[in-house]
């Protein structure tokens, strides 16, 4: 089986049984614009390591699937020429044609996994589509989370998705879906999404023990951790829905289909919020990593048997 590149700092943590925690890469080619992407993973990372675990970047590079990059390879991602945006089926055909890629959500999962790193920090993972009774566009998220065991920490779903067909779908495959802090599922920029979650930890010892009890129950897939976004920095869906409307209705008018979509909404979504859009994703991300890393402590510390270096405050 081919296993990801390690970086020595990444494969140094793993074989010690030090925390790590892995970080997509198309939020650094795909998701935000230069420079403030270059800037944003740098942050991030920063924010894992502050938690007491190991920033693990996964992206292919040059036919190399890779955890843990070199500040040359993440701003090869971030300049973006190039680059591809890979989910479960075009990763290998990337890497056999020796290409260049940046993860997705899905890809990410499925490099964690083969590296044995148990826990995948991210903004929004992606969903059921609206209109996907027709049109059929359902992430590869959703059933990578039900095959790939990693605990992954995002803020929900993303808000220009179909939320409740996207719970559905998470039950159907199987997935604990797990509101930390809150009763509600969180809705990527807005702390509730008026949907229940299905349900709630809020402690990362606890969260820790429920990826580790999925191990020991031979139970396959991981567990979508829903952090809601800090206070602060939300956009309240109220907001949110009608400029969520005209982004869709603009995007369609210009016929955007497949891999497009979600990246031009997410485009206009910034246009229309005035940036506003942007500074939650960051603020998201980072908060993710935080809790990323405390989760990933604990389950360092519980398969070591001892007690563990204490972490910041989330």
């Amino acid at each position: 089986m081919i296993r990801p590149d390690l970086s020595d700092e990444v494969a140094g943590a793993l074989a010690a049984g030090r925390p790590v925690v892995a970080l997509e890469s198309t939020i650094v080619s795909h998701g935000l614009p230069w420079p403030r992407n270059l800037e944003l993973a740098q942050e991030v990372a920063g924010e894992v390591r502050a938690g007491g675990a190991v920033p693990a970047t996964v992206a292919v590079i040059d036919g190399r699937l890779r955890a843990g990059l070199d500040a040359a390879a993440l701003e090869r991602l971030a300049r973006g020429a190039g680059v591809a945006k890979l989910s479960r089926a075009d990763l290998a055909v990337c890497m056999a044609e020796g290409r260049t890629g940046a993860t997705t959500v899905a890809a990410t999962m499925i490099a964690a996994a083969r590296a044995g790193i148990d826990v995948f920090a991210t903004g929004g993972i992606g969903g059921v589509h609206r209109g996907a009774e027709t049109s059929f566009d359902v992430s590869a998220d959703l059933r990578e989370l039900a095959q790939s065991p990693v605990t992954v920490v995002a803020s929900g779903a993303k808000a220009i998705l179909d939320l409740p067909k996207t719970l559905e779908v998470l039950e159907t495959l199987g997935v604990p879906v797990l509101a930390v802090g809150q009763d509600a599922f969180p809705a990527f920029w807005a702390r509730d999404s008026g949907l229940p979650a299905p349900l709630r930890m809020d402690d990362p010892a606890a969260i820790a023990r429920a990826h580790l009890a999925r191990g020991a129950l031979g139970l396959a897939g991981g567990q979508l951790v829903a952090n809601p976004i800090p206070a602060e920095a939300e956009i309240p869906l109220a907001e949110l829905a009608p400029l969520i409307a005209r982004a869709e209705a603009e995007v369609a008018a210009e016929g955007v289909t497949g891999k497009a979509v979600t990246p031009a909404l997410l485009d206009r979504l910034r246009a229309l919020t005035e940036g506003r859009t942007l500074d939650a994703n960051a603020a998201l991300v980072r908060a993710n990593a935080r809790l990323g890393a405390a989760i990933a402590q604990e389950i360092a510390a519980a398969r070591a048997g001892g007690a563990k270096a204490p972490a910041p405050p989330l």
